[in-house]
């Protein structure tokens, strides 16, 4: 794949996405830069600067429609799609709710802008990465364009956005062609020449190391004389969570105090009205009921993004989050924190009302909710109750919205040309594999075993066993009729999007050891279990301490040798470090293979597997 370089100055180019693309950057970037640390206190004037000039107010309040959607991750079609929904015959059980899809998110988008004369359609990271194969077959050059027809005006990235690096994501965003190459599972401009995003990209802790953002640190719009700042971050803990060559070259920076920085240099520019967008998150609730993701209360909240907002400038009014793929609106210390689930399901709507006076959000009249995207599967008895239950004016957007035929179609395209490929069979299952389990589920151990088939041999490593990261089996294996059935490259490549090669590598079996102690280390709350293939196997004692939690740890039914050198195979992800098991960058004699969708296609054409139903890895409480 060809990679080019990108400067800021880089997205003023010429063509169909220029005008709009250029007008975003050029206020994000007069705007851009780090600022000294602020903390929460009274609302006024940054202490030092000199005011700036009051432009004429408006004569009366303006209210602006914000609405905003999180963590697509390439979702356009809406097949498989639910929403857990609280059932409104009992509100203790659970009903699914078919909902999303690109062409049911534009219409309910357009309904809500069409009640709203000012607003701002906002992505709050993860558009693209970790997607099914509409998405990622064209290099995610399809989400981008349908993202464009659905009318989004900026967005942030997620710590997906790097997936393929920093490069490949600004390509993606100016536009233009990659390379194709015989060999590669991926195909670019398929379907005409990439354009380009429209909308501006901006996140204020994403710093290039030679200095300077990314992206620009926030954009700033103008609605009805006053001015309106959207300041974005994403995850901290990005670098941990993705290739660590995706983000060389960067840090990122803790979120408060990007953000908190750039509002102090906002404020100083005379602008009032603050909107944070951040790509973390959290979940609220009682484990084990239904979703209340409207419930302003917020019961329960816990997670990164709470402690953000606690230390977030009181300058900052509305935060609209992501990451975690939960839905919830909390109201703490008098602003909203949103998010709306993921996958394009739902969307964050926020009415913000700027003061003429203050020339400020007015958050005692700010309006706010949550909102499903209803598609053609939607149940018509749950759709009506739950509209019914809405106040207004959410639900004349609800009953008016229909999907957007611009969009269908469009989607429509990318899907045919996809068809050849996704339709093809390439093998058989005799049962469902799932991504459901405690430590090592049937699907994780299903690729496992795949990569593992893929290296044993000599001249391909002579991998004794494999290991598997759980958050890159992105879905899972399922008959829709008695098995055995047929699996097709559609359903493989989505198990499998990521594009990942396979790395065949030495430890010793007491760094293999102090690996798996490591998937808890001291101040993790849970352990963060890797997959292992059918050749090795272990117990879990979740009341021993660090460093003894790990019995009975036997390969090929001997206990693994401390002072001995062992062969195994990791994706390429996990092969640098990545969801921050360091050890693995310390491999040695490392020896790259073929693609993880390849070699999991070529595990099921020379078997027919069966889930297993004893686990590999024993929990014991």
């Amino acid at each position: 794949m060809q990679r080019t370089s990108l400067s800021p100055e880089s997205f003023l180019h010429t063509g169909p996405a220029a005008s709009r693309l250029a007008r975003s950057l050029l206020a994000g970037l007069a705007l851009a830069g780090l600022a000294g640390c602020t903390t929460p206190g009274p609302r006024g004037p940054a202490a030092g600067a000199a005011p700036a000039a009051a432009p004429t107010a408006p004569a009366a309040p303006v209210t602006v429609r914000l609405i905003a959607f999180n963590d697509l991750h390439g979702n356009l079609e809406s097949t498989g799609l639910t929403l857990p929904w609280p059932d409104p015959s009992d509100r203790r059980k659970v009903a699914r709710l078919a909902a999303g899809g690109a062409a049911p998110l534009a219409g309910l988008v357009r309904a809500l802008r069409a009640g709203a004369p000012h607003h701002v359609t906002l992505s709050s990271g993860d558009m693209i990465g970790g997607t099914p194969l509409v998405s990622a077959l064209f290099l995610h050059e399809s989400t981008i364009d349908v993202v464009n027809r659905i009318g989004v005006d900026i967005a942030i990235p997620g710590n997906h956005e790097f997936d393929a690096g920093r490069e490949e994501l600004l390509r993606v965003l100016r536009g233009g062609c990659a390379d194709n190459r015989p060999d590669a599972p991926t195909v670019s401009c398929a379907i005409g020449r990439h354009e380009g995003a429209r909308f501006g990209m901006f996140a204020a802790n994403v710093v290039k190391t030679e200095g300077g953002t990314l992206f620009p640190a926030s954009i700033v719009r103008e609605f009805g004389g006053i001015k309106v700042g959207f300041i974005g971050a994403v995850t901290k803990i990005t670098p941990s969570i993705v290739v660590p060559s995706g983000v060389a070259g960067l840090r990122f920076i803790e979120e408060a105090q990007a953000i908190n920085a750039e509002a102090a240099r906002l404020k100083a520019q005379g602008v009032e009205a603050m909107v944070a967008v951040i790509h973390e998150g959290g979940d609220t609730g009682t484990p084990g009921l239904p979703m209340e993701w409207n419930d302003a209360g917020c019961p329960n909240p816990r997670g990164e993004i709470f402690d953000i907002v606690k230390r977030l400038s009181n300058d900052v009014d509305l935060v609209f989050s992501a990451h975690t793929h939960q839905g919830y609106r909390c109201v703490i210390e008098g602003r909203a924190v949103m998010q709306a689930t993921a996958l394009g399901r739902g969307v964050s709507v926020a009415d913000i009302v700027l003061d003429p006076r203050t020339r400020d959000i007015d958050r005692a009249r700010t309006a706010h909710r949550n909102l499903p995207v209803f598609n053609e599967r939607s149940d018509p008895a749950l759709r009506e109750a739950i509209i019914a239950a809405e106040p207004e004016p959410w639900r004349q957007a609800l009953r008016t919205a229909q999907p957007a035929p611009d969009v269908a179609q469009r989607v429509a395209e990318y899907v045919a040309a996809a068809a050849p490929r996704a339709q093809r069979p390439v093998g058989r299952i005799a049962g469902n594999f799932d991504r459901s389990g405690r430590t090592d589920a049937s699907a994780g151990r299903l690729v496992a075993d795949a990569q593992w088939a893929a290296t044993r041999a000599p001249e391909r490593g002579g991998a004794q066993f494999a290991l598997m990261n759980p958050g890159g089996v992105r879905t899972d294996l399922r008959c829709a009729s008695a098995p055995p059935c047929t699996v097709t490259y559609g359903e493989a490549f989505a198990m499998q999007p990521f594009g990942n090669s396979l790395v065949v590598m030495t430890l010793t079996g007491a760094q293999i050891r102090q690996m798996f102690e490591d998937q808890q280390a001291p101040g993790r709350e849970r352990p963060y279990f890797l997959i292992p293939s059918s050749s090795l196997t272990y117990r879990w004692n979740a009341r021993a301490p660090h460093g003894q939690r790990v019995q009975e740890l036997r390969l090929d039914g001997q206990p693994l040798d401390s002072a001995r050198e062992y062969r195994f195979t990791v994706n390429s992800f996990l092969a640098e470090g990545g969801d921050g098991v360091r050890m693995l960058a310390s491999g040695r004699n490392r020896l790259g293979g073929m693609q993880d969708v390849d070699a999991l296609v070529a595990y099921l054409q020379a078997t027919t597997p069966a889930p297993e139903r004893t686990p590999r890895v024993t929990f014991v409480e």
